[in-house]
């Protein structure tokens, strides 16, 4: 094959107990660096372009707070996960399409783009029915008995196998359909069996697989090491005219005039947005929605805003904190800066506490001053994670 593949669908395994993290809830429900383990899993699949759709195999008891977790992710769906990973895969087989399938598991949170490129690159070469990524033994590996040492096993042929593996999707439902063996471990073992070939892909130790007590730990330093803070400004104005509705902060605000814009003229949300792009270095919002286009003519802000932070995830980035400033005399901001910081909050799905929204006037100076239109600023904090 020579075109890149169009079609994937990923399939992510979370219907596991995780008793061996410990805790009192399942480990892909626990918190690290400032979102679930589930959404870090799924979220960086379902930004990917060439992945059509995730499904998410979870515990019936646990698809309300997984729905929960992974809210706003497009392309998505469920399916109940079995008692076993084999079952849980058998049972997302029956809701894929695409002729490739990508298999992950949702304990491995951070999935770097290169190990993508380099699965999606093995099987684009058409010789083999899939490929896994593996890392290279570094310890000396020896035989137990009981407590004492036995002897040392040549630790040269030997591969640590990751997550995700990509197959082509008949290849592995007919593995499936074929296994008779004990309960495999991973999918690629199970391809094997059946004859196909499977392509060993360099892994990446990022794609530690979150097991026992102090993984969680390891894994957020890990993060924390290969994470930048970046900072983007964002300014916006708008004039105040008769006849137009007046949107601010993502809600209709009773006044005698409203912003004139192509869109609805929210320059609340439109400086939120300049300074979301600004912190990616993606430009601004008239690059990606030209005012010469006549689709966003009227059109609510609040899609500009959420697509600026679909592309801070497709940079592997988390929003932090945002602080935007109203300038105006008239209307009076105050009575409504919480609903408006609520309003931000739901569309960015962030909690409230990390977005501040604050008012001022110019003392009767300038076009503000003098009720001609409405001034917005507005910085954003962004983390990016470089992996």
């Amino acid at each position: 094959m020579s075109d890149p593949i169009p079609h994937i669908t990923a399939i992510v395994l979370a219907a596991g107990k995780g008793a061996r993290l410990g805790g009192d809830r399942p480990k892909q429900f626990e918190p690290l660096a400032g979102k679930p383990v589930l959404r870090w899993s799924v979220e960086r699949l379902a930004v990917d372009a060439r992945i059509a759709s995730v499904i998410v195999a979870i515990d019936p008891a646990s698809r309300s707070e997984a729905a929960a977790v992974l809210d706003g992710i497009e392309r998505l769906a469920f399916v109940d996960g079995g008692a076993t990973r084999r079952q849980s895969v058998a049972n997302a087989l029956g809701k894929v399409a695409t002729e490739f399938v990508m298999v992950h598991d949702a304990a491995r949170p951070i999935v770097p783009v290169a190990v993508l490129d380099r699965l999606i690159a093995a099987l684009d070469e058409g010789a083999v029915r899939g490929a896994t990524p593996a890392l290279p033994v570094a310890d000396t590996l020896a035989r137990r008995d009981d407590a004492r040492l036995g002897d040392t096993v040549d630790r040269g042929p030997l591969v640590r196998i990751q997550t995700p593996q990509i197959f082509c999707s008949e290849a592995l439902r007919g593995a499936h359909a074929d296994w008779r063996g004990a309960e495999p471990t991973d999918d690629a073992q199970m391809v094997r069996a059946a004859g196909g070939e499977i392509a060993a892909v360099a892994g990446d130790e990022f794609l530690a697989k979150i097991t026992y007590p102090g993984d969680l730990a390891r894994m957020t330093a890990l993060i924390a090491g290969k994470t930048r803070t970046a900072v983007g400004m964002g300014y916006d104005v708008h004039r105040l005219v008769a006849g137009e509705e007046l949107w601010l902060g993502g809600l209709h605000i009773p006044h005698d005039r409203g912003l004139s814009g192509h869109s609805d003229a929210d320059v609340a949300l439109h400086a939120l947005t300049d300074a979301i792009l600004g912190a990616i270095g993606a430009g601004d919002i008239g690059e990606h929605f030209p005012p010469s286009d006549p689709q966003w003519r009227g059109v609510s802000s609040d899609r500009f805003l959420a697509h600026a932070v679909k592309l801070v995830a497709e940079a592997g980035g988390t929003i932090e904190s945002l602080d935007l400033t109203i300038i105006c005399e008239a209307p009076k901001i105050g009575p409504f800066r919480d609903a408006m910081r609520t309003r931000i909050s739901e569309i960015l799905r962030l909690p409230s506490d990390r977005v501040s929204v604050k008012a001022t006037t110019t003392e009767g100076l300038g076009f503000t001053g003098r009720g001609e239109g409405i001034a917005a600023q507005a910085l954003a904090s962004v983390s990016i994670l470089e992996a």
